[in-house]
């Protein structure tokens, strides 16, 4: 059957591509009043540059293809973000702070999980040219007030921090394989093979490091892991940004968890992801990059988050959708498609009859033109008779 499409891809039908839009647009626009603005970079790029930056994440996830024009490999986006930073750095090119925004498909060689599209519909915002914290609170809140305008609010905020791992990793002399070995782990929550690679490391460090799967929770965690971390200058400056960031937001249901160290060859600070209720894993994820530009020529600091925006709409509550009128087919009169012109203008919906045809199978028609004494009046639609 060749009209069945590949796995993990799947149409959009006209009642959820209409919610998918109504957030995008909701989204957008709240974007928009923050002062971030619309970028749109291209489907294909070439594969060295798709990849600059976050190699390791993203080779794997990414469509390949040879260009018929130059030879050259392309590669079909996983991620905008580091096209977004390419942006920043290399186009527009400015000295001072940028806020960008985006909204498109991406492709995946697999998809993320059992019930992830491999065609996300990446929405995203991005902070350039800050190294501060303020910009980190910027992009946490942000997220925050998508969610919430898209009516999925998030239950829990978790925020990590990379260079708590990363500090342990660099005093403990871990090598290439064994440091990606413990960060699988970690992820894993898996304990006892943590413990079992983690015996011949000398303490403190092998005590830290096994402590991490533990250090989640609310704001005491942070007391916990000052008193189970090592006073490195990296660690004690990481956990004193996560006592800034909760303190500064304390209106959002902020967690921590300490051994959440997605995208850490990527990430180099501050990382979160947002959580709802009715959704298994994270719904929106993000955090600091600080330097990702510096392959195209200009290394800035950076952070933002994004969302799958097909995953969003599924979460949140469809409404009935717009009602539309019907009107008989207006070639025979000139005063009936000023009316429905009229009418289209103010944003109804009308759908207008072709010679012929009965009635629509279309947008649900609650009301229908109708020709009264010389004028044209609009009247409801009886469906009960």
């Amino acid at each position: 059957m060749n009209w069945l499409l590949p796995e993990y891809l799947a149409d959009a039908l006209p009642s959820e591509a209409a919610q998918i839009e109504r957030l995008r647009r909701t989204l957008l626009d709240l974007f928009r009043v923050h002062g971030y603005e619309l970028v749109m970079p291209p489907l294909l790029e070439h594969l060295d540059s798709l990849l600059t930056g976050s190699g390791h994440d993203l080779k794997l996830r990414t469509f390949k293809l040879v260009d018929q024009l130059s030879g050259r490999t392309l590669g079909v986006r996983a991620d905008m973000t580091p096209q977004v930073a390419r942006i920043d750095a290399h186009l527009l090119n400015r000295q001072g702070v940028t806020r960008l925004c985006y909204c498109d498909s991406v492709l995946h060689t697999l998809p993320a999980s059992l019930a992830a599209s491999r065609e996300p519909i990446q929405l995203g915002a991005e902070i350039f040219g800050h190294a501060g914290l303020a910009a980190d609170r910027e992009v946490i809140r942000l997220m925050a007030d998508a969610l919430g305008a898209a009516g999925a609010p998030a239950a829990r905020i978790d925020l990590g921090h990379v260079g708590v791992f990363r500090a342990l990793a660099d005093a403990a002399g871990l090598e290439g394989e064994l440091e990606g070995l413990l960060l699988q782990l970690l992820q894993d929550k898996d304990v006892p093979s943590l413990r079992e690679c983690c015996s011949r490391l000398d303490e403190p460090f092998r005590s830290a490091l096994l402590s991490l799967p533990d250090l989640y929770g609310g704001v005491e965690t942070l007391a916990s892991a000052g008193r189970a971390l090592p006073a490195l200058p990296a660690i004690t400056a990481a956990l004193d940004a996560l006592r800034e960031l909760q303190a500064s937001l304390p209106k959002l249901p902020l967690s921590f968890d300490l051994a959440d160290l997605r995208g850490y060859h990527y990430h180099n600070g501050v990382v979160f992801a947002a959580y709802h209720a009715a959704f298994p894993s994270a719904i929106a994820l993000g955090g600091r990059y600080d330097g990702v530009g510096k392959a195209f020529g200009r290394a800035r600091p950076a952070t933002g988050f994004s969302l799958d925006l097909r995953e969003l709409a599924r979460l949140t509550a469809r409404g009935e959708g717009a009602r539309a009128i019907l009107a008989p087919c207006s070639l025979a009169s000139a005063a009936l498609g000023d009316i429905i012109a009229s009418l289209r203008a103010q944003g109804e919906v009308v759908v207008e009859l072709l010679p012929d045809e009965l009635g629509s199978d279309g947008p649900l028609c609650d009301r229908q033109l109708v020709e009264r004494n010389g004028q044209w009046l609009i009247e409801a639609i009886n469906r009960d008779g």
